[in-house]
């Protein structure tokens, strides 16, 4: 039986699957990730890209942080790949229920997928720090500068977990009850570096745990099964039913 065939079985099997996302989840639709530090970094940007997405450079120098974010991370073209899509078939078929995610690009949701947990927020919603008025992505997207409230003028901030924050109490909780109660656990487009996120793996305590990544992981000893290749390519090849 070849890797697709047991994934396959697994999957017939469970009735309660959650899916655990990365960035590899989202690079297969053309958004970049943000933490491979590539040259072009170098070239336009004088701090590498996890200074610049922390809570205190975001204070200090808002205009360098937005000019990032804009370049970077608002990347509205893009669209669902096979793994987004597969993930909200398996939803609507009642054999997911719920998709984790570290992405903040609403992809999941843009392909249907309705219980998305996202542990690091969504480029999607924005709000002024002074009054609280929300703002969407196409707002912070066309805006030059530092972007500020229509209403009061205060400064807008992106509701994305950036480094030194801490995650939604009320996200993490979810997703531990989600994960501690799913009998088949997909991991995919993610090397499980970044943490707390990355803990919750340990909450999982059933039989099925799948891993699909490019690259090995520091969980792949623990899982059922491991499979190395794209994980648009690998899902697509699952059949609903």
């Amino acid at each position: 039986m070849d890797q697709i065939e047991k994934l396959q079985k697994l999957v017939d099997e469970s009735k309660r699957i959650v899916f655990f996302g990365g960035a590899g989840v989202s690079t297969e639709s053309g958004i970049p990730d943000f933490r491979s530090v590539d040259g072009l970094y170098h070239q336009k940007y004088d701090y590498p890209p996890e200074t610049i997405l922390s809570h205190t450079f975001f204070v200090r120098h808002t205009e360098e942080f937005y000019r990032f974010y804009r370049d970077k991370m608002l990347c509205l073209d893009a669209k669902p790949n096979d793994a987004h899509k597969k993930l909200a078939e398996l939803e609507a078929a009642g054999k997911l229920s719920a998709v984790v995610t570290q992405n903040i690009d609403g992809l999941h949701q843009m392909a249907g997928s309705k219980k998305v947990l996202e542990l690091h927020g969504s480029v999607h919603r924005n709000f002024c720090q002074k009054c609280g008025a929300q703002y969407d992505a196409h707002y912070m997207k066309e805006s030059v500068g530092i972007p500020k409230c229509e209403k009061c003028g205060g400064v807008l901030k992106p509701d994305v977990v950036l480094y030194e924050e801490c995650l939604n109490d009320d996200i993490m909780g979810e997703s531990i009850y989600e994960i501690g109660h799913a009998d088949m656990l997909i991991i995919g487009g993610t090397s499980l570096v970044v943490y707390p996120a990355a803990g919750l793996i340990h909450y999982y305590q059933g039989k099925r745990l799948v891993l699909i990544n490019k690259s090995a992981t520091s969980q792949d000893r623990n899982a059922d099964l491991v499979i190395q290749g794209s994980i648009g390519e690998i899902l697509r090849q699952i059949k609903v039913r």
